[in-house]
């Protein structure tokens, strides 16, 4: 596609949510857990294993201080023993969790993912911002979409969503970024520390009541370019591009 005038409109870079936005990660996680559960004789299902172990693991990356010594994997793993203990379940924590971060190479993108990243890197640099280990997102089938350059996990940055320091950080690492979040902590974390965002609307998540609401919000992946040009004429921040 050829450059022209509307790429003024356009920021240097756009980084993506790599585990709501981008990846049906409720799906793939689900599906992951569910042949663990048939490993060990569980009846419990694999949505129910995901949704315990979800809700711990984003109550310990809040917890988490910015520049503390752990990772993604480390959380990750305390919330499954926490997931675990909750459901009254005997399992094998730290090989249940490799398990599941080798299943994440087959986590399903959200279907309008491919074309509408696409879309974007035509006029922008795309990237992703995300609480993960370098060494998991990698192995993502959305890391082949965007430039490694603007891979912006919490490992490298040291913090965590919702923390206003990863955002931050980020910000400081590509200036004029915009991000695009599905999640309400990532909506809301991103939009209070001055970032410009776009909401894209994804299958169980909500924008926080309490927070501020996102200028732009679109329901597909292909309406971003769009959506991008749209927060530029809203807004009096000017686009580094």
């Amino acid at each position: 596609m050829q450059q022209g005038a509307t790429d003024r409109h356009f920021p240097r870079v756009v980084t993506f949510d790599l585990f709501s936005a981008l990846t049906d990660s409720r799906r793939g996680g689900a599906a992951a857990f569910t042949e663990i559960a048939a490993g060990r004789g569980w009846s419990v299902p694999g949505e129910e294993l995901y949704d315990v172990w979800d809700r711990n693991n984003k109550e310990q990356q809040r917890r988490a201080a910015a520049g503390a010594r752990t990772s993604f994997r480390e959380l990750s793993l305390h919330a499954l023993r926490l997931a675990y203990d909750e459901l009254g379940l005997h399992g094998q924590p730290e090989g249940d969790l490799d398990l599941l971060w080798r299943s994440a190479a087959r986590w399903p993108l959200w279907p309008d993912v491919e074309k509408g990243v696409t879309a974007v890197a035509a006029h922008a640099s795309v990237g992703i911002l995300s609480n993960v280990d370098d060494e998991l997102v990698v192995t993502t089938r959305a890391h082949r979409l965007v430039d490694p350059r603007w891979v912006l996990t919490s490992q490298r940055l040291g913090a965590f969503k919702p923390a206003p320091e990863i955002y931050l950080r980020a910000l400081r690492a590509a200036p004029g970024l915009v991000h695009v979040a599905a999640s309400a902590r990532d909506v809301r974390g991103a939009l209070e520390a001055g970032i410009p965002t776009i909401r894209l609307a994804r299958a169980g998540h909500r924008v926080d009541p309490e927070g501020p609401a996102p200028t732009v919000e679109v329901t597909d992946a292909r309406d971003l370019p769009a959506a991008l040009a749209q927060l530029d004429q809203d807004s009096t921040r000017i686009w580094n591009g």
